[in-house]
């Protein structure tokens, strides 16, 4: 097996929750939950369902590629700046996958995994409300993350 390039290695970030993984679930898939620690959005969890975050340059369009509802939400994540911007901002096309388990005590291991985001040596990406920084260099090391947002739209 080769190993990618840290250029090419996919934002991967694991937390445990005291949520079972259905109230988790539903932070990542009813819109108003959602938008609560990530952005505005209008997302409908069924496979193939189109849906835009609204983005702080841009509207960011996805498809639901998978969902398993309390297990498994996985979705393209297309990002194109306006043509004003487009001389400043790279488009991204990227894949986010949300993994959930239910651990020992009844909470939730969650799994995000955006893969194809890092494509630059420093990257931050920040919503409304949704932070984290992340050094291509250390690939897979998140060095601040917002997770408490995310407990409490949970």
């Amino acid at each position: 097996m080769t190993e990618r390039p840290p250029a090419e290695a996919p934002l991967d970030f694991e937390c445990e929750l005291a949520d079972p993984p259905e109230k988790v679930w539903r932070a990542l898939t009813e819109p108003e939950l959602l938008a609560a620690w990530m952005m505005p959005n209008d997302i409908t969890p069924e496979v193939g369902s189109r849906f835009a975050f609204a983005g702080p340059e841009a509207p960011i369009e996805c498809e639901v590629l998978e969902a398993e509802p309390g297990r498994l939400l996985r979705y393209s994540w297309r990002e194109r700046p306006d043509a004003d911007d487009a001389d400043k901002i790279a488009a991204l096309d990227s894949i986010v996958t949300f993994t959930l388990a239910r651990t020992v005590s009844g909470g939730t291991h969650l799994r995000i995994v955006h893969d194809g985001f890092a494509r630059t040596p420093a990257v931050v990406m920040a919503g409304a409300g949704c932070r984290l920084a992340f050094n291509a260099q250390g690939a897979g090391r998140a060095i601040a993350a917002k997770a408490p947002l995310l407990r409490r739209a949970a």
